[in-house]
């Protein structure tokens, strides 16, 4: 059997999703307008989503569901 290497992150995912989409905004400001600046803005976009979306799964609000039985 094949073991799998597991370890804690040290940094929380919605911290590592910024800080991506902060690097990859800096870098866009840097290329003149054309694809290559369009694909880094959309990774931007993607990343500056999903932390959102981490923020709202991990939000008090949503309740797994009651068993009721």
């Amino acid at each position: 059997m094949f073991n799998r290497r597991r370890f804690r992150q040290s940094v929380p995912l919605r911290d590592r999703l910024i800080s991506f989409a902060n690097e990859v905004r800096m870098k866009a400001d840097l290329l003149p307008p054309g694809r290559e600046r369009d694909d880094l803005l959309k990774k931007e976009r993607q990343a500056d989503t999903a932390s959102h979306l981490n923020d709202w799964a991990d939000s008090p609000g949503l309740q797994p569901p009651k068993f009721k039985g």
